[in-house]
């Protein structure tokens, strides 16, 4: 069977914009059915788009992330993910803005002790840095209630509805029973709430 390359992103709320990903994959070469997002936080891997990608994945594709902290914040977690992509399911992983972790390159025993370790550093930094943020905001919400304020979420732009038939083309389209163009056609959308839709499923 051939090898596939398929492209993993997350934010941590459905307000937060996963574009940056986006174009990240499409410049790597991925095709846009191979993408999966999951709006949710990074504190654990029990996440639905995680989760369906990981039994897709077989022996010899690659999984590409724009940057450790995409796919997790839990530093034990995450070391332990990596291991058993790459080691059981026998997957390689590129980690798009730290080119040391490519585990493509440098198979002998220096190269896989190198990204051990700028992964276990690359951890570390994101599991702290989730701790600083949630301090953060227990910091901020403790300097408002102190001052007699709420805090709140702004105010967004409306939410478009998905189209009549959106499922139904979109099945077509994963189908590809018709181009991307024709199914953004077909149901009046832009190309990128098209894609936001589709990621959001």
């Amino acid at each position: 069977m051939e090898s596939k390359t398929f492209g993993y992103g997350r934010v941590s709320s459905k307000e937060q914009n996963e574009e940056r990903q986006l174009v990240a994959f499409r410049e790597f070469g991925i095709d846009e059915r191979d993408i999966y997002i999951d709006k949710q936080s990074g504190k654990d891997f029990n996440r639905e788009n995680y989760i369906t990608l990981k039994h897709i994945l077989r022996e010899n594709d690659l999984l590409v992330i724009k940057s450790i902290d995409r796919l997790g914040r839990n530093y034990s977690q995450i070391i332990e993910e990596w291991q058993d992509i790459t080691k059981n399911i026998k997957v390689d992983i590129v980690v798009i803005d730290m080119p040391l972790l490519d585990t493509r390159k440098n198979k002998d025993l220096l190269g896989t002790f190198i990204s051990d370790l700028v992964l276990q550093i690359l951890s570390y930094v994101a599991e702290q840095e989730r701790t600083f943020i949630k301090q953060r905001q227990s910091e901020g919400i403790d300097i408002a209630l102190k001052n007699g304020t709420k805090s709140g979420k702004p105010f967004g732009r409306p939410k478009i509805e998905k189209p009549q038939d959106f499922d139904i083309v979109v099945n077509r389209w994963k189908n590809k029973e018709i181009k991307s163009k024709e199914a953004m056609k077909l149901l009046g959308l832009k190309p990128n709430t098209f894609y936001n839709m589709v990621h959001s499923l």
